[in-house]
C-alpha cells in the first residue's frame, strides 16, 4: 500500500484499488465489505479513482460494477506528474545556479566531507596543490585510486608542490619539491575560483572558500613557490 501512496494515492484510494484488483468487477457494497469502509466513503473514493483513470465501470441489471484499470496506469500517472513537474524543477535549477554563483565558505569534517571537495575538483580544468601531504593517501587510500583514475579520464592536469619524495608517479601530474623542513599537515588545493584548505589528520577537516580574489591571491603565491621549488 505504501507504494501506491508514493504514486499519489490516498490511503482510502489504495484500499479500494487493491480491493478491486483482488475482487474483480464488484458492486460498491462488496467493496465496502472488503475494505471495511463506509459505503458513502467508498462512493467518494471511487469517484476520485475514476478521475485518475484507475477505475472504470459497467452497468449490469441497472447496477454499476466497478473494475480496476490495468496497473500500468500507475506508471502513466507518475510520468504525467514528472512532465508537469519538469518545468518547475528547471526554473528551480536556474535559481539555484544563480545563487550558487555567490561567494561562499563551507566547512567540512571527516572523510566524506573531503570527498565532496575532491569530487568538486573533477569539474575543473587544472588543480594546483600547495603542500601535498602523504597522509592524504593514507587517510583516503582507496578513494584516491578512483579519484586519480577519474581525473585522468577527464584529462584534468595537476601541479603539485610537496616536501616528501614519496609523493610521485601521480597520473597527469607535474610535481616539484621544497625542503622537508617546510613540511606540515596542511595543504591548499586551488582550482577554478575556489580554494580548499585541508588539515590532514585522523579526523580531517577542510575549509572551502569560493572567492575569485582569494583564489587569485593563492594562485599567485603558488606560482612564486613553483619557481622556487625543485624537480
Amino acid at each position: 500500500m505504501e507504494e501506491l501512496k508514493q504514486a499519489g494515492l490516498t490511503e482510502n484510494e489504495s484500499k479500494v484499488y487493491l480491493a478491486l484488483i483482488e475482487l474483480g468487477p464488484s458492486l460498491a457494497g462488496q467493496i465496502a465489505r472488503k475494505t471495511g469502509m463506509h459505503r458513502r466513503t467508498v462512493y467518494d473514493t471511487i469517484e476520485m479513482l475514476i478521475q485518475k483513470g484507475l477505475i472504470g465501470y459497467i452497468k449490469e441489471n441497472n447496477r454499476k460494477l466497478f473494475q480496476a484499470s490495468n496497473p500500468n496506469r500507475l506508471l502513466e500517472i507518475i510520468k504525467e506528474k514528472q512532465n508537469l513537474l519538469s518545468p518547475f524543477v528547471l526554473s528551480l535549477q536556474q535559481k539555484y545556479h544563480s545563487t550558487k554563483e555567490k561567494e561562499e565558505t563551507n566547512f567540512y569534517k571527516g572523510k566524506e566531507g573531503l570527498k565532496t571537495i575532491f569530487e568538486d575538483q573533477l569539474n575543473s580544468k587544472e588543480i594546483l596543490i600547495l603542500g601535498a601531504s602523504p597522509k592524504a593517501y593514507e587517510i583516503l587510500q582507496f578513494y584516491f585510486k578512483w579519484y586519480d583514475k577519474t581525473r585522468k579520464q577527464k584529462h584534468i592536469k595537476t601541479r603539485i608542490i610537496a616536501t616528501d619524495k614519496k609523493i610521485s608517479h601521480i597520473p597527469l601530474a607535474e610535481i616539484k619539491y621544497l625542503p622537508e623542513k617546510y613540511a606540515n599537515p596542511v595543504s591548499v588545493n586551488i582550482y577554478e575560483d575556489k580554494t580548499a584548505i585541508i588539515l590532514w589528520a585522523s579526523e580531517p577537516i577542510a575549509i572551502l572558500i569560493k572567492n575569485k580574489e582569494i583564489t587569485e591571491a593563492y594562485k599567485t603565491y603558488f606560482e612564486l613557490m613553483w619557481k622556487i621549488a625543485k624537480n
